[in-house]
C-alpha cells in the first residue's frame, strides 16, 4: 500500500512565545503574589533555581556538545550505562561471610564488598572468605581498619596469585580513607603520608584495583548540602592526586587509584547534576596537571560508587525509606555512576536482616531488569533544566573546592576541624529546617502514623567506640569530628521518651464553628501533636465551648485543642480559657489576628504552619515531665 509523507510544520500553526509573555501569565495566575518569592526556589546548595527553563537558558554552557566518553567526560566515562550492583557483606566468620556473598551473588549482585576483621587477614581466613567466588568476573571491593589496609592488600595479592588469576583483571577496591581518623574520629593522624605510600606499594601486584578512596558520602550523611559534598570531595582528591604525585608516582598511576564514594540524596535532579559535575571537574583536575592533551584519557575518568543516604532515613515509618533510597537510586543510575549500594530501610535501628538486605538489592534489579535504565546512556542530557542545574552545581561545588585550596589545602582544613565545622553547620541549619517542617521526613514530622511504636525494636546496646587503627593519638591532638545525627534524631527522641511512659499525653480537639477550618485545623494539630506520640482525640464538633470543655475534661485531656477559624477565635478562646481556668494547657490551632489579644489574656501556645514544631513539642514534654533519654 502506497503511503502518503506530508511535509509539515505542526508548530508553526502556534506562535512563538518569549520567556517575559511566560512570566507575565505567570504572574497573573498568581493573583498578586511576587513571582520571585513564589516560585523561584533559593537551594541550600547556594544558588536559585527558576520554575522553568528554555532554550535560551543554555546559550553560554561549554559542556553541552561533548559526546558520551570523550573528555571531559560529563556525559559518561563509558559507551553505556552499566553499574555493579553493590552490597556489603558483614558476616561473623569467613564461612558465613562467603556463604552470604555466594547468596548474593546468585541473587543479581555483581559486586561485593566485604567487611574484613584484623583477625582475617592472613592467607587462609582469605581464602576462606573468597571460596568459590570467580575474582575475574565480579567486582571486589573490601573495607577494614584503615591501618591494616596496606597488610590486607598483601595478603589478597597472594591469594590472586595462588588462584593463578590474571591480576590486570581483578579489579575492585579497598577503602582505604587516609581522613577517617579526622573526620569521623576527630582524631588527628600525622603518620598519614607514610600509610598512602604504603598502601600504594602494597597495591603494586593489583593494577585495577583502585585503593584511595575520598569517602564523600561522610558529608552527605552528615547532612552536606550537595555541592558542599561535590567540592569537599573534589579537594579530597586533588590532595591524594598531589601527594602522590609529590611521592613521585605519575599522573596516571596515582589517578587511576582513586575512587570517589558519593552520598545521594532525596533531591532527584540535583544528584543527576551532580554526578555529571564531577566527572567533568574531576576530569578537569586531572588534565590540568598536562600542558596538553596527555591526561584527558582513562586517567582522567572518574570511578563514582552511589551510596543512598542515611541522613534522611527514620526509625519511624521506616518503610518510607524504602521510597526515599528507590528515588536516589534511580537518580545515580540515571546519572550514570560505577556501582550503587543501596542502603537497606532499616539501617537506622543499627542492624539490618536478610528481608531488608533482599529488598535493597531488588532495588536496583528493578530499575535494570524491569525499568532498563541500564539501556539508556545519560538521558538526561538536553534537558534544560538539568543542563542548567549541572552548570550551576559545577560553578558552586568549584568555588568551594578553590575556596579550601586557598585555605590551605583538604588535609590542613580536615586537622584543623574547619571542613567539619562548615558540613557540622548545614547539618544543624537542615535541623532546624526539619523541626520547622521546611524539610519534610514523612512519618516523622509530617503525617506520623499515630498507632506505631518502635521502642522495642530500636537497639539499646551501648555505643560501643570504634576501632582506633592501632595508633596513638594521645600526642596528635585532637579536632571537630562530622555530626552524624539523621534529620528524624530529634523527633526520634522526643517520641521515645513520650512512648517510654506509663501514660501518654492525651491532647482533645475542641472543634467548633465553622465547619471547613475547624476540621482543616483539626486535622493539622492531630498530625502536630502525633510527632510526638501524644494520643488524640478528635470530635465533629459542638454547639457551644462549654460542651466541648466539659467533655474534655471528663476524658482527661490533658491538653485541648481549639479549632475553629480565625475570625471566630476572638469569641470562642477567651470562653474556652476562662472554663479550662488553667486546669490544663489550652492551645489555639492557627495564627489568627486577635494572637496579641488573646496572649494578653494568658494563653501561651499556637501552633500553625510557622511553628516550631521540634522545640513546641520539646516544650510540652517538659511541661509533662517527659525526659528524653
Amino acid at each position: 500500500m502506497a503511503t502518503h509523507k506530508e511535509d509539515r510544520n505542526f508548530f508553526a500553526e502556534f506562535p512563538p512565545i518569549t520567556t517575559e509573555e511566560w512570566k507575565a501569565k505567570i504572574t497573573t495566575d498568581l493573583k498578586g503574589a511576587p513571582y520571585d518569592k513564589k516560585l523561584v526556589w533559593r537551594t541550600g546548595e547556594g544558588f536559585t533555581v527558576e520554575p522553568f527553563y528554555r532554550r535560551e537558558d543554555l546559550e553560554g554552557l561549554t559542556h553541552l556538545n561533548v559526546a558520551p566518553d570523550t573528555f571531559p567526560y560529563i556525559r559518561s566515562t563509558r559507551n553505556n550505562n552499566e553499574w555493579y550492583v553493590r552490597q556489603s557483606v558483614a558476616g561473623a566468620t569467613p564461612e558465613a561471610a562467603n556463604k552470604e556473598a555466594l547468596d548474593i551473588l546468585g541473587k543479581g549482585g555483581d559486586s561485593l564488598c566485604f567487611v574484613i576483621k584484623d583477625e582475617w587477614i592472613e592467607t587462609t581466613s582469605l581464602k576462606r572468605l573468597l571460596k568459590d567466588i570467580e575474582l575475574t568476573a565480579i567486582e571486589i571491593c573490601f573495607t577494614c581498619c584503615m591501618a591494616k589496609a596496606a597488610d590486607l592488600l598483601k595478603v589478597f595479592a597472594q591469594v590472586v596469585k595462588a588462584r593463578g588469576c590474571d591480576a590486570a583483571k581483578v579489579h575492585g577496591c579497598v577503602n582505604y580513607n587516609p581522613f577517617k581518623r579526622e573526620l569521623v574520629k576527630g582524631r588527628v593522624y600525622t603518620g598519614r603520608n607514610t600509610e598512602i605510600r604504603a598502601v600504594m606499594e602494597a597495591a603494586k601486584e593489583l593494577p585495577a584495583m583502585r585503593v584511595l578512596a575520598v569517602e564523600a558520602q561522610l558529608f552527605n550523611f552528615a547532612g552536606a548540602y550537595i555541592t558542599e559534598e561535590l567540592g569537599c570531595a573534589l579537594a579530597w582528591g586533588a590532595c591524594l592526586l598531589d601527594t602522590l604525585i609529590e611521592a613521585g608516582y605519575t599522573v596516571e598511576e596515582a589517578a587511576t587509584r582513586i575512587h570517589f564514594n558519593f552520598g545521594t540524596s532525596s533531591n532527584f535532579f540535583m544528584e543527576i547534576a551532580k554526578y555529571r559535575a564531577a566527572r567533568w571537574l574531576w576530569a578537569e583536575i586531572v588534565a590540568s596537571h598536562g600542558s596538553g592533551d596527555e591526561y584527558k584519557g582513562d586517567c582522567a575518568k572518574i570511578y563514582q560508587h552511589a551510596v543512598s543516604s542515611t541522613w534522611n532515613q527514620t526509625r519511624y515509618d521506616s518503610y518510607v525509606n524504602l521510597l526515599r533510597s528507590q528515588t536516589e537510586t534511580m537518580s545515580a543510575a540515571l546519572a550514570g555512576v560505577d556501582a550503587i549500594s543501596v542502603t537497606p530501610f532499616d539501617t537506622p535501628y543499627g542492624t539490618t536482616d536478610d528481608f531488608s538486605r533482599r529488598l535493597a538489592r531488588n532495588q536496583q534489579l528493578l530499575l535494570k531488569e524491569e525499568s532498563h535504565f541500564d539501556k539508556v546512556l545519560d538521558p538526561a542530557a538536553g534537558s534544560y533544566y538539568v543542563e542548567v542545574l549541572t552548570d550551576k552545581v559545577a560553578k558552586q561545588s568549584w568555588s568551594i573546592f578553590l575556596e579550601i585550596d586557598a585555605a590551605g589545602g583538604f588535609a590542613q582544613q580536615a586537622e584543623s576541624g574547619k571542613i567539619q565545622e562548615r558540613i557540622n553547620a548545614s547539618n544543624a541549619k537542615r535541623h532546624e529546617a526539619v523541626a520547622k517542617r521546611k524539610e519534610t521526613l514523612l512519618g516523622t514530622n509530617e503525617f506520623p502514623n499515630f498507632n506505631e511504636t518502635i521502642k522495642a525494636k530500636v537497639d539499646q546496646a551501648a555505643c560501643v567506640e570504634g576501632h582506633c587503627c592501632g595508633q596513638d593519638h594521645s600526642k596528635e591532638g585532637t579536632t571537630t569530628a562530622l555530626d552524624f545525627s539523621r534529620g528524624a534524631s530529634a523527633f526520634e527522641s522526643l517520641r521515645l521518651a513520650t512512648e517510654g511512659q506509663k501514660h501518654q499525653p492525651v491532647v482533645f480537639m475542641l472543634t467548633i464553628g465553622n465547619l471547613a477550618m475547624r476540621l482543616a485545623r483539626s486535622q493539622f494539630a492531630g498530625n502536630f501533636f502525633a510527632c510526638a506520640g501524644y494520643k488524640l482525640i478528635d470530635n465533629l464538633g459542638f454547639e457551644t465551648v462549654e460542651a466541648g470543655v466539659k467533655e474534655a475534661l471528663d476524658k482527661k485531656a490533658d491538653v485541648i485543642v481549639l479549632c475553629s477559624s480565625d475570625d471566630e477565635y476572638a469569641q470562642y478562646a477567651p470562653e474556652a480559657f476562662k472554663l479550662i481556668d488553667g486546669k490544663v494547657p489550652l492551645v489555639i490551632a492557627g495564627n489568627p489576628a486577635c494572637t496579641d489579644d488573646l496572649k494578653a489574656l494568658g494563653i501561651r501556645y499556637f501552633v500553625h504552619v510557622k511553628s516550631d514544631v521540634l522545640a513546641t513539642l520539646q516544650e510540652f514534654n517538659k511541661h509533662f515531665g517527659i525526659e528524653e533519654a
